[in-house]
């Protein structure tokens, strides 16, 4: 008897041993999943396909990253954006792709009886029927009589306008109904690097003002990879240089420094905090 006890004892002592072990492994488990991420890369720095940006759980993979076990990995060639916690990657090339609400500049290629075809700097053509058209800048304020479309917008015009709808078919809608929406007069049109206008018009503008600022230029950045300029001819070269050096050196730590460097020894004008913030208060009137 005396034996069976010990015996069963003994399976109840490696029952409770093999139970703290399970326990503790789930205990493990869980401060492995908690462990503190790593960051592998630095902001705005270049990646490749395949490359590891993160390890651990901390970080959430999005647009051009994704995940595989417990690495962030991406999937495009890009320079990292970091927000917080969640990575992506703004890809180095490529042509626009049209979104809603994206406010953008076209180029009128055609005019039909009740709507103008416009290039937008993609692969796809938009479309402006007149019942969309705002104020032109010439007097028109209602869309206009049927077949009169050319008094309003001609071939090759140019117009600020927002894209209102992408269908499956990626029929694209536009309109000039908003603020700031119009055609644009005179000026010279350049094109960018679609994935650079970001950093062309930096943090709330600061980088578009800081040009309008120095250069005394009126300037309007689209979505689509088409800015337009119109300044005398002097300032105009240098604000077209300087957002040509912002498209070469996006990627690259201390833009801003750089760029308000260069205007300040191409213009002679000092830039301040609070002439940006001046000009930031009148960007609407350009």
């Amino acid at each position: 008897m005396k034996e069976k006890i010990n015996e069963m004892k003994k399976e109840e002592v490696q029952i409770k041993e093999m139970k703290k072990e399970e326990v503790q492994i789930k205990e493990n488990k869980k401060e492995e999943f908690k462990s503190e991420g790593k960051l592998l890369v630095q902001n705005k720095t270049v990646v490749v396909p395949g490359q590891v940006l993160a390890e651990g759980f901390d970080f959430l993979p999005s647009y051009g990253t994704y995940r595989k076990g417990d690495k962030i990995l991406a999937n495009k060639l890009g320079l990292i954006n970091l927000e917080g916690k969640v990575i992506k990657t703004i890809p180095m090339a490529g042509r626009y792709l049209p979104k809603k609400y994206d406010v953008i500049i076209a180029k009128v290629i055609d005019v039909g009886m009740n709507a103008w075809r416009l290039n937008i700097n993609s692969a796809y053509n938009a479309m402006l029927i007149s019942k969309e058209v705002g104020n032109t800048g010439g007097g028109y304020n209602s869309y206009p009589q049927k077949g009169n479309l050319s008094k309003i917008y001609k071939l090759g015009e140019y117009i600020f306008c927002k894209i209102t709808n992408v269908s499956g078919q990626n029929l694209v809608d536009l309109s000039t109904n908003g603020p700031g929406l119009r055609k644009l007069y005179n000026g010279r049109i350049l094109y960018v690097n679609t994935h650079k206008v970001p950093r062309i018009i930096g943090k709330k503008g600061s980088m578009v003002n800081m040009i309008k600022n120095a250069t005394g230029a009126k300037l309007v950045v689209g979505q689509n990879g088409v800015v337009w300029i119109q300044c005398e001819p002097k300032m105009e070269a240098i604000a077209v240089k300087a957002i040509r050096k912002i498209e070469a050196e996006s990627h690259i730590p201390g833009l801003t420094g750089r760029v308000k460097e260069f205007l300040e020894k191409e213009t002679g004008n000092k830039i301040t905090e609070e002439t940006n913030e001046h000009s930031e208060e009148h960007k609407q009137s350009n």
